[in-house]
C-alpha cells in the first residue's frame, strides 16, 4: 500500500463471541442441558454441558482486547458478532431461552457500545417460540440497534419452511432485519462419529438443507425483500444447484409441491459468506451466487475458520480491485444496511472511542 493510501475496509460477517461469564443456568432454570463456562487457567476456559466437555476456548472468544489485537494484526476493520450456535438452546422451555437470549443480546450490545466503529452485532432469538422470537427480534432492531439476527439451520424438528416460523420472516422483512443462517445440531453419532465428519460434511449438508427448505417451501418467494445470508459459503448448495434444479425439473411432484418457481431464480437473492478455503471454490461461489451477494466471513475465532480473514479473496488473481472491495466490505454494508463511511479506516487521526475493557473483578488463575 502506498504512503498515505487509505487501508482496505474489511467487514467480517461471521464471528462468534461469548460473555466472559454468565449465571449458573441449571440453577436459574431448574434443569440441565445448558452450557456453562469454566475458567480453569489464565486465558482459557472450558465450555461444559452437564459436566461433559464441549470445547476448550481461548480468551479471544470473550476478550475484546485480545480480539481487537487479532483484528489489527490481520487488517480486519469490523467484526459482525454473533453468539456460538450451541447457545441457541431451541430445545429448552421458551421463556428460559428468551431469558438467555436477552442476556446474550445485552452483552453483544454492550460490546458494540464500547467499540462502535469496530463491532456490529447480530442477535439471537428463541426460535422454538415464534411469538417470543418476533418480540426479541423487534427489541434487537429497535432498542439494541442491531441490523440483523443469527438463526440456526433448523429449529428442533422444524426446517426453515415450517409454517410456525413464517411470522419470524414476516417480521424480519418488515423491520429490515438481516438474517444470518448458521448450521448447527448435526448428527454426531453412528457413521458420523469419526474424522470430525459432523463439522466437515454435516455442516455443509445442514446449510444446503436450510437453503432448499427456504426455496422449495416458498419462504424466499413470499419475502422478496428478506435478506438471508448462509454461512460457510452456503454449504454444499452452490456446488449442487445443477442437481437441485434438475430434480425440480424431473420430479416436480416431489420438489415443486409448495413453490413452482425454479430454484435457480433465487440466485442473486440469497447471500453467502466467503468461507470455502479454496480458490476454485471461491471463484465458483462468486459465479453462482453473484458478485454482489458474497461477503467476507471467517468464523473467528474457531479452528475451521479462515485464520487471516480476507486473505483468500485478496489472493484471487481473477478478481479485480472493484470485486475484491465488494467481497471484503461493500456487500456486507448492503446486506446489513449500514453506512460504510462510519467504519472506513482513518489514517489521519486516532480513533476517539475507548480502547480498554471495563474493569472487572477477576478470580486468580494460573498460567496454563
Amino acid at each position: 500500500m502506498s504512503a498515505g493510501a487509505r487501508p482496505q475496509l474489511k467487514i467480517d460477517i461471521h464471528n462468534h463471541i461469548l460473555p466472559e461469564r454468565w449465571p449458573d443456568l441449571k440453577e436459574r432454570y431448574g434443569y440441565g442441558g445448558w452450557v456453562q463456562l469454566h475458567h480453569y487457567c489464565k486465558d482459557k476456559a472450558r465450555m461444559m454441558r452437564d459436566g461433559k466437555l464441549f470445547r476448550v476456548i481461548d480468551d479471544n472468544c470473550w476478550s475484546l482486547e485480545t480480539r481487537i489485537k487479532d483484528m489489527d494484526n490481520t487488517g480486519v476493520t469490523v467484526q459482525v458478532l454473533s453468539t456460538v450456535p450451541v447457545m441457541f438452546s431451541y430445545w429448552a422451555k421458551p421463556e428460559d431461552t428468551l431469558d438467555l437470549c436477552k442476556m446474550l443480546n445485552n452483552d453483544l450490545a454492550q460490546r458494540v457500545k464500547q467499540h462502535p466503529t469496530r463491532f456490529v452485532a447480530l442477535g439471537t432469538l428463541p426460535m422454538q417460540a415464534p411469538e417470543l422470537a418476533v418480540q426479541e427480534l423487534k427489541r434487537c432492531v429497535h432498542e439494541l440497534g442491531f441490523p440483523g439476527v443469527q438463526i440456526g439451520s433448523h429449529v428442533e424438528d422444524w426446517n426453515l419452511d415450517a409454517p410456525e416460523l413464517q411470522m419470524v420472516f414476516d417480521a424480519a422483512e418488515e423491520h429490515n432485519c438481516a438474517i444470518f443462517v448458521h448450521p448447527w445440531d448435526m448428527t454426531l453419532d453412528g457413521r458420523m462419529a469419526k474424522y470430525w465428519l459432523p463439522w466437515l460434511v454435516g455442516m455443509p449438508a445442514e446449510t444446503a438443507t436450510a437453503v432448499c427448505a427456504m426455496i422449495f417451501g416458498g419462504v424466499l418467494e413470499r419475502h422478496p425483500r428478506l435478506k438471508v445470508c448462509f454461512a460457510h459459503g452456503g454449504g454444499s448448495f452452490p456446488f449442487t444447484i445443477g442437481r437441485i434444479e434438475h430434480g425440480f425439473n424431473v420430479r416436480p411432484d416431489l420438489c415443486a409441491v409448495e413453490n413452482g418457481v425454479n430454484p435457480r431464480k433465487y440466485l442473486g437473492q440469497i447471500y453467502t459468506d466467503s468461507l470455502v478455503h479454496d480458490t476454485h471454490a471461491l471463484k465458483l461461489l462468486v459465479d453462482v451466487i453473484g458478485k454482489e451477494r458474497v461477503l467476507l466471513g471467517s468464523d473467528y475465532p474457531f479452528p475451521l475458520g479462515e485464520h487471516h480473514p480476507g486473505k483468500l479473496i485478496e489472493s484471487m488473481e481473477d478478481f479485480d480491485d472493484t470485486l475484491k472491495d465488494k467481497l471484503l466490505a461493500g456487500n456486507a454494508c448492503e446486506f446489513l444496511s449500514i453506512d460504510r463511511k462510519k467504519y472506513e479506516p482513518n489514517i489521519e487521526q486516532e480513533e476517539v472511542e475507548e480502547t480498554g475493557e471495563p474493569a472487572a473483578k477477576k478470580q486468580k488463575l494460573v498460567d496454563c
